[in-house]
């Protein structure tokens, strides 16, 4: 993990005096952030109401669009929400695509995978992804974090809170993760808590606290669940190498185990993500014996990073990591090697699936 990672996330999370400090010094840096974000929102609320003259304005897009996105900087289960939109956009008849702009060069790769079939477009210009999307033959799209990109229209905005990361307190960058305020989730139209290792209590705090700074939120609870474990040596050369960057992939047939599998195994756990601790705390949950190496979020692993790893475990039933590190690290995975193993986060809707029905069905109405 990069010195960056760990000092931010020293600042942000420790209770010791010294994180207190700096915090305290970083308090008027946020205050600035806070003033440039609430202008800018203002702005984009003017030019909703109709207003002229102002600096930013919302575009309307060539297809209806949902938007799943976040407060935070990661972590909090984005892109396994954002497929299963598109999953139930299908059920649903639709041709969804989803777009995003493909920070850390990963996500797009995961989606590939979640999704074969569905176009996955890569746009640091959304509305330039929304327009590849309609010429790919989608009617329809899901926006992968975008709740603060106002600038492209959309139907419906699913926005994320991790029970598992909250702490009580929203403090804005930098001296926390929060992009926006508890308050901007006013502009929500579904927030959804997502939960990994978190229990029924600490969802409750984040519902209270929601509905203290917004109090007509539809709420619902998702739960995050570890699928089975999947070999990342099959995950396809053309995922690693970006040949099916923006095309559509079938993939099937990895080779499996179920999750009962993992009660007494001993596996080096190998994270690239935004929160690390709660896949930890699903993994030790299953009963596996767990060591830790951990890498700043959205790493691109190097040949002898993977080879190092390797040896690491040499001693152990195997490696395990998250797909979104697995399709960064499977294709370069040493032949002779303890098996690379990778699991999905699957969404489990536990309570207010109708509030995140009502959100889908706004991008599925034609326009009047």
């Amino acid at each position: 993990m990069s010195t960056g990672t760990k000092l931010a996330e020293w600042v942000w999370e420790s209770e010791s005096v010294a994180a207190r400090v700096a915090r305290l010094a970083l308090a008027p840096a946020s205050a600035l952030f806070s003033a440039i974000v609430s202008l800018r929102n203002a702005q984009f609320d003017e030019a909703l109401s109709g207003a002229t003259g102002v600096s930013y304005r919302v575009r309307q897009t060539i297809l209806p669009a949902l938007s799943v996105g976040n407060l935070t900087v990661g972590g909090t289960g984005k892109t396994p929400l954002a497929a299963w939109c598109v999953r139930e956009l299908r059920k649903r008849g639709a041709k969804p695509a989803i777009v995003l702009r493909g920070y850390g060069d990963d996500e797009w790769r995961v989606h590939s995978l979640l999704n074969p079939g569905v176009p996955v477009i890569v746009a640091k210009d959304r509305l330039m992804g929304i327009a590849q999307a309609s010429a790919s033959g989608a009617n329809c799209v899901v926006l992968d974090d975008a709740f603060q990109h106002r600038r492209a229209s959309r139907r419906a905005d699913v926005v994320l809170m991790s029970a598992d990361r909250w702490n009580g307190v929203a403090r804005l960058l930098p001296s926390g993760p929060f992009r926006e305020p508890l308050s901007a989730l006013r502009r929500a139209t579904t927030v959804a808590i997502t939960a990994k290792a978190a229990s029924l209590e600490q969802i409750d705090v984040v519902e209270r606290a929601i509905l203290a700074a917004a109090p007509d939120s539809e709420i619902c609870v998702v739960r995050l669940v570890l699928g089975p474990l999947q070999l990342a040596a099959s995950i396809p050369m053309a995922i690693a190498d970006g040949s099916l960057k923006g095309r559509r992939l079938d993939q099937s047939g990895l080779l499996d185990r179920k999750i009962e599998w993992l009660a007494g195994r001993k596996l080096v756990a190998v994270s690239a993500i935004g929160d690390p601790a709660s896949f930890l705390a699903q993994l030790t949950a299953a009963g596996a014996v767990i060591t830790h190496r951990r890498f700043s979020d959205h790493h691109s692993f190097s040949v002898g990073e993977a080879e190092a790893i390797a040896r690491w475990a040499e001693q152990s039933d195997g490696v395990i990591c998250t797909l979104k590190d697995a399709v960064k690290l499977g294709p370069i995975w040493p032949r002779v090697a303890p098996p690379l193993w990778y699991v999905s986060q699957q969404v489990v809707v536990e309570r207010g699936a109708s509030a995140l029905d009502r959100a889908l069905a706004r991008v599925l109405v034609s326009p009047r």
